[in-house]
């Protein structure tokens, strides 16, 4: 059968605040493609609680912005970056206003809460569901835009570059990417001159994770494998507060809980623990600190997890801002408003991932990237609260308008060849794909987490050189599905954490260790080359 091929001016890998920000931009004057894995509201942008961080009070200033970002990303952070965003933070709240996103109010002013490492309340939200709101304005009107062509129910497989044309050549050049249908089990070839890749964040390489399903790392694997640099991928943020409940796995309980007076009790002692580790800022303190705080208390002294107690407020007041979580709580027989809720670090956030800069260019010629599967220098080696959906707005603007400005230089892509499926089969070894799935998330759970050492991360690098060889085996041999990319891609990402946490001799922000528990006086990125 024939790969189809499908033409476009610019193609985005991801539906997300990232993707359908870029596409709307560049709707102003050409044809764009969105590719989404599963449905067009499967990313990570649906499940962000919290909101998005933007200087707009009196008392506040951007020079403070910058250092909160700066401290709680513990000097790694780009300067040059974190200026970029912050200062486009207003703009870009007044465009989501446009787009009718429904912020919560107080008088004529957009209501503010506080997170943990802000110094100031500067989140805007929509009570505890903001990206769920945000998510459906963009989509609504992308929905609405002639220009754009939204495709759910694509498994993106690799992207396509020199060594894909009929014409073979070495070139890094990228021209789209190879897609399965997961309705039809096709693959086809979607061309494009210029390509964005916004496809959120390796989470689900642990066991722990609030990410969604589909956070596989997609984008990060294919740049990689294409030849793009990755960097700082051993910062991988745990929230330190997931629901701990047996039957419900996954379940965010946002940092404003803490930021509006929440407090983190150890159900032993009945005491609250956060001043033996951050007496300054308790439970304000920056995720990396409060999470391992956690982990520490659950493993001093045998506990299965710690309260969040915020019930020594009003309950109006509770149920008021925190709607969506006192509901599901409540389903679940936890009443947050009469006593604490139990909570456990999961994963939550990749800070490191593909290079780019201020335009979000990549390494690779026609390959721009924006959102969680970047590196832009924003957030360093911890990121703070509420900073990642304002990352997707600036960057999924900045590559377009980059696109938008060099257009004249891109050319029409040439003939690609035909996705080869002549030489394998339908797999009949489906337990395969489940057995090794498992396997990465437990040993990157235990190996690669909150805390680190030597011989947990070498141990974790001789479990992927013995699977990779497995996989690549069962991918070279059988027809690719969702499961197979994903899980190629998951130990991909595995493999870039622990060879970037194997390279990194010092402690600083989410990577911890105990063979190397100093900080260096100098903050250098990890860098991989391909």
């Amino acid at each position: 059968m024939a790969t189809a091929r499908h033409d476009y001016d610019v193609l985005i890998i991801g539906s997300g605040a990232a993707g359908l920000t870029a596409a709307l931009t560049l709707a102003q004057r050409l044809h764009v493609l969105v590719l989404a894995k599963g449905p067009l509201t499967g990313g990570s942008t649906a499940w962000a609680q919290g909101g998005i961080a933007a200087v707009l009070d009196a008392g506040d200033t951007f020079e403070d912005h910058i250092r909160d970002t700066m401290v709680a990303g513990a000097g790694l952070n780009k300067r040059e970056t974190v200026e970029f965003v912050i200062e486009r933070a207003p703009a870009a709240i007044a465009r989501l206003v446009e787009l009718g996103v429904p912020f919560n109010t107080e008088g004529a002013s957009l209501h503010l809460t506080r997170e943990g490492g802000h110094s100031h309340r500067r989140i805007v939200h929509v009570a505890d569901a903001t990206g769920q709101a945000v998510q459906a304005a963009l989509l609504k009107a992308a929905e609405a835009n002639p220009n754009i062509t939204l495709l759910p129910g694509r498994s993106c497989i690799e992207l396509i570059t020199g060594r894909n044309e009929e014409r073979y050549c070495g070139s890094g050049r990228v021209w789209g990417a190879y897609a399965l249908d997961e309705a039809s089990g096709e693959v086809g070839a979607y061309t494009a001159r210029a390509t964005i890749l916004a496809a959120g964040g390796a989470g689900r390489v642990y066991q722990f994770s609030t990410a969604p399903r589909g956070a596989t790392g997609d984008g990060i694997a294919m740049a990689w494998r294409a030849g793009a640099r990755v960097a700082n991928m051993e910062m991988m943020q745990f929230h330190p507060t997931c629901l701990y409940h047996l039957e419900v796995k996954n379940f965010l309980v946002t940092e404003a809980v803490r930021g509006e007076g929440g407090r983190l009790i150890n159900p032993r002692t009945g005491k609250r623990f956060m001043a033996f580790y951050d007496r300054e800022r308790m439970e304000l303190a920056p995720r990396d600190v409060v999470a391992r705080a956690i982990d520490s208390e659950i493993k001093r002294f045998g506990l299965d997890y710690v309260h969040l107690d915020i019930s020594h407020l009003p309950a109006a007041f509770v149920r008021e801002h925190f709607p969506t979580i006192h509901a599901k709580l409540l389903g679940l027989g936890i009443d947050m408003t009469a006593g604490p809720i139990p909570v456990v670090p999961a994963q939550h956030y990749t800070c490191g991932g593909i290079v780019i800069d201020l335009a979000g260019r990549t390494d690779l010629p026609g390959l721009y990237a924006a959102g969680e599967c970047t590196e832009s220098g924003l957030h360093g080696a911890n990121r703070l609260a509420s900073n990642s959906l304002l990352e997707c707005f600036v960057f999924g603007e900045a590559a377009a308008r980059d696109i938008l400005a060099r257009w004249d230089r891109f050319e029409a892509p040439p003939a690609i060849r035909e996705w080869d499926e002549s030489r394998v089969t339908d797999s009949d070894e489906e337990v395969v794909i489940k057995q090794n799935w498992t396997e990465i998330r437990r040993f990157m759970w235990n190996y690669v987490g909150i805390v680190r050492t030597t011989k947990r991360l070498e141990r974790a690098a001789h479990r992927i050189t013995m699977l990779h060889a497995e996989i690549e085996d069962y991918y070279g041999h059988f027809r690719v599905t969702t499961d197979l990319i994903e899980l190629r891609n998951l130990l991909q990402c595995a493999d870039l954490i622990v060879q970037s946490a194997l390279r990194r001799h010092e402690s600083r922000g989410l990577h911890y260790t105990l063979d190397y528990p100093h900080t260096d006086s100098v903050a250098r990125d990890t860098v991989l080359v391909p």
